[in-house]
């Protein structure tokens, strides 16, 4: 990566708005960050770029807000920037990573990142910018381990582990170790916890040829309190759910698969019919708006060209339609 060139620009970013994660291609660097504001229906793209006067990497993964700070994960680039929301200028970095996916703030000096192609998470001080340790991950190797998304039920901090993998762990805050671990399907995808701290987790169930096996993926409803299975939502085989999300109100779940659907927390089948149908593209991100529930899908498209949100309200009604950057993967709201 060539971290340095060209001239920067000045932003100020409306009080609330939606950043767009874009991933880029795969050892392109061509990561990049667009905002866009809800209200005036504008978006402004490449704006860490525009900020800071250099890229932001190599395939970003996710986005967090803490505190007044975004944190940005940059797998392929083995670090996760600290941006001023307002201006989107780096405040600081954290290096060294091996492949960071998400970050989760345990305390403001203590968070967890977790990666993909380690068999650890990593503790880190974000006062300091700096790798503290490192949580063991049990039965996982480097090649095939991965750790993804992560919520806190009171001290506990409960992670999905996705490739090759078909676990929840929990993790203790206090002690930074796994205390516990649940079964689920092949290769859980999601990981979100509702209004009645009830862990849901959605599976892929793997591919067709994989070492570590394919089967027909499902929907979990978990007790946070108990750390158990309390219901088991089937799909087809060859079904492919994924970027499940939840309401502002926590009370109902979103997903991708193929089309977009949704379902009450409180519900005991899945739909039937889809919330927003295909539209021969490839739905690849989506998030809700927590203030008033409308719907933002992203398209990937092709994967090398500009991708696509479209704006929906809560009924499926469409509102907007904007242009991002390369594979919009992620969302975070300010």
């Amino acid at each position: 990566m060539k971290w340095d060139y060209g001239r920067t620009e000045d932003f100020s970013a409306t009080e609330r708005g939606l950043f767009i994660v874009n991933e880029g291609m795969f050892q392109y660097g061509n990561a990049t960050l667009s905002y866009y504001d809800p209200e005036t229906k504008t978006v402004e793209n490449e704006v860490f770029h525009r900020a800071n006067a250099f890229k932001l990497g190599d395939v970003a993964q996710s986005m967090t807000l803490h505190n007044g700070v975004g944190w940005i994960a940059v797998n392929n680039s083995h670090v996760v920037f600290a941006v001023d929301p307002d201006t989107f200028r780096e405040v600081g970095r954290i290096t060294n990573l091996t492949s960071p996916r998400y970050i989760h703030f345990v305390s403001d000096e203590k968070a967890y990142v977790t990666q993909i192609w380690d068999n650890r998470i990593f503790i880190v001080n974000p006062k300091r910018y700096e790798i503290t340790g490192y949580i063991e991950c049990p039965d996982m190797t480097a090649e095939s381990g991965s750790t993804e998304q992560m919520v806190q039920y009171g001290k506990y901090v409960f992670v999905n582990c996705w490739s090759y993998q078909n676990r929840i762990l929990k993790i203790d805050t206090e002690t930074d170790r796994v205390v516990g671990q649940l079964t689920v399907g092949i290769q859980p995808a999601s990981l979100a916890m509702d209004r009645n701290n009830k862990l849901w987790t959605v599976t892929d169930g793997g591919y067709e040829g994989s070492p570590y096996g394919y089967e027909a993926p499902s929907l979990y409803r978990i007790d946070a309190e108990t750390f158990s299975v309390e219901k088991q939502f089937r799909f087809r085989k060859g079904d492919s759910p994924s970027e499940m999300q939840l309401n502002g109100t926590r009370d109902t779940l979103y997903w991708i698969d193929r089309d977009v659907w949704r379902m009450p927390v409180a519900g005991e089948q899945l739909p039937v019919r889809p919330f927003l149908e295909y539209r021969e593209t490839k739905y690849y991100g989506l998030t809700v708006d927590p203030a008033n529930g409308d719907v933002y899908v992203a398209d990937a498209v092709d994967y090398q060209q500009q991708g696509v949100v479209y704006r929906y309200t809560a009924k499926g009604e469409p509102v907007d339609e904007f242009h991002v950057g390369v594979a919009p993967g992620a969302f975070c709201w300010k």
